[in-house]
Formats: C-alpha cells, sequence, structure tokens
C-alpha cells in the first residue's frame, strides 16, 4: 500500500469533528509558537510582546485576584441587560419590518446604513443622556446588538413560506397568535443567529466604552493594565474576555443545533 493510500485510510477512520478539533488544536498551538518566536527574536520590545510564560504567569494572577471577578461581574451584569433591551427591541422591530412592506420599504434602508456605523460616535450622547455609570454602557450594548437581530429577523420573516402564513389565515389566527404559532418557529435559527452576532458585538461595545469612560468592569481593567504599561496583565486581560465571548457564542451555537 502507497503512502498516499495509508494517509487517506488513517483520514477515513477520523471523524470529521476530531479532525475538526484537531484543525483547531493546531491552529491554537501555531498561534502560540510564533508569538513565542517573535516574543524571543529580538524584533520586538520584550515588554510589548512578552514571553507566553509571562503572559501565562499574570493569567493565573488574574484567576485568583478578587478585583477581577468584581469587574467581570458588573461587566457581565452589563452585557446581559443590553442584550435584553437591545435583543428584545431588535426582535419586535425585525417582526415589524418582516410582515409589513410599507415599514420594510421606509424604515429598513436606515438598518442598512446605521448599521455598519461605528456605534462609539454615539457614546458622547449616551454619557450625557445616561451619565457616566453603567446606564451609558448598557445603552451603548443595546444600539450595538440591536441592528443585527433585527436585520435578521425581517430576514428570517420574508423567507418564511407562504403556505404557512395562508394556514394561520385559514385557522383565523390573531396577529399576535400567527406571530407566536408561525413566526418564531419558522424563524428560530436566524433568531439564534442574530442573537449570536448581537451578543458579539454588545461584547465589543460594552466593553469599549468602559475603556472610554468608567471606573468599574473589564474594560476599565484593560485601559488600566495599558496605562501603567502593565501589558502582561493586559494580554491575561484580553484572553479571558477571548474566552468568555467564544464560550457565549458556543453555548449559543450549541442551544440552535437542539
Amino acid at each position: 500500500m502507497s503512502l498516499i493510500s495509508t494517509v487517506e485510510a488513517g483520514q477515513a477512520r477520523l471523524s470529521f469533528s476530531t479532525r475538526k478539533n484537531l484543525l483547531r488544536a493546531a491552529i491554537v498551538i501555531a498561534v502560540i509558537a510564533v508569538w513565542e518566536m517573535a516574543a524571543r527574536s529580538g524584533l520586538f520590545y520584550r515588554d510589548v510582546v512578552p514571553p507566553v510564560e509571562n503572559i501565562v504567569a499574570a493569567l493565573a494572577g488574574i484567576l485568583v485576584d478578587p478585583a477581577f471577578y468584581r469587574n467581570f461581574a458588573i461587566t457581565l451584569g452589563e452585557i446581559g441587560v443590553a442584550l435584553i433591551i437591545g435583543g428584545t427591541l431588535g426582535f419586535l422591530t425585525g417582526i415589524a419590518l418582516g410582515v409589513s412592506r410599507f415599514l420594510t420599504k421606509a424604515y429598513e434602508p436606515l438598518l442598512f446604513y446605521l448599521g455598519p456605523t461605528p456605534k462609539i460616535v454615539f457614546f458622547p450622547v449616551l454619557i450625557m443622556w445616561f451619565g457616566v455609570g453603567s446606564g451609558s454602557k448598557i445603552a451603548m450594548g443595546a444600539i450595538s446588538c440591536f441592528f443585527p437581530l433585527a436585520i435578521s429577523v425581517a430576514a428570517g420573516i420574508r423567507s418564511i413560506d407562504p403556505v404557512l402564513i395562508r394556514v394561520g389565515r385559514s385557522f383565523r389566527l390573531s396577529t399576535w397568535q400567527t406571530v407566536a404559532k408561525i413566526y418564531v418557529p419558522a424563524i428560530r435559527e436566524p433568531i439564534i443567529n442574530g442573537i449570536r452576532l448581537g451578543l458579539g458585538i454588545a461584547i465589543i461595545g460594552t466593553v469599549l466604552a468602559e475603556t472610554k469612560l468608567s471606573n468599574q468592569g473589564i474594560g476599565f481593567m484593560i485601559i488600566q493594565t495599558y496605562a501603567t504599561f502593565n501589558i502582561e496583565r493586559m494580554y491575561g486581560l484580553l484572553i479571558t474576555l477571548f474566552v468568555f465571548a467564544i464560550g457565549s457564542n458556543a453555548l449559543l451555537h450549541r442551544f440552535t443545533r437542539r
């Protein structure tokens, strides 16, 4: 048997899931290896690109620091409230745009124009409206996650088979019954995908707002470590934020599959 045949037979024995996980692990290992080589190459300042072991040590210190958990809880609460507010408004707006041709023509272009706009430009206004506390950060996160969910739900509504709508009308369902019994079950996947995208953008918006004007939260901790040039701790905080975002997205993805 040739070498190629042996390799193909080995690949056939590996399940798709196993190969996928191995590829992900290989990418992570490659990134770590490239970072370590860059840190030890002398091409960068050691404090700017520290070795991996230093970052791991800083990360270990973060995970036993009570201040980290207090600030993480604050950020988590702000993101949760922002997702509830922005997600609910986005869902209702998407339903309205999806079922009304007039509203779609009148208002949906505004969503497409404002959606890609960096939401940080609204932050000074939000500070004036809600102050420098958690209110402005929650509003920032809510605005950030509103647009992707509204657009996703509206597109999902328009993709529903018209036969389902006619069946609902034949049973004389009210508007709310039609939404609850036909629209929502039919667009479950677009809703979850919109929530996944909205969650990611809400995390970005909330943490970015915390870096601009705040005295608490993960964003505040990150900008403080940068200001004091504690770069290793800064990278450790960024890693915890990445893990949180990836873990939250993975949980939503698992819920979608079910």
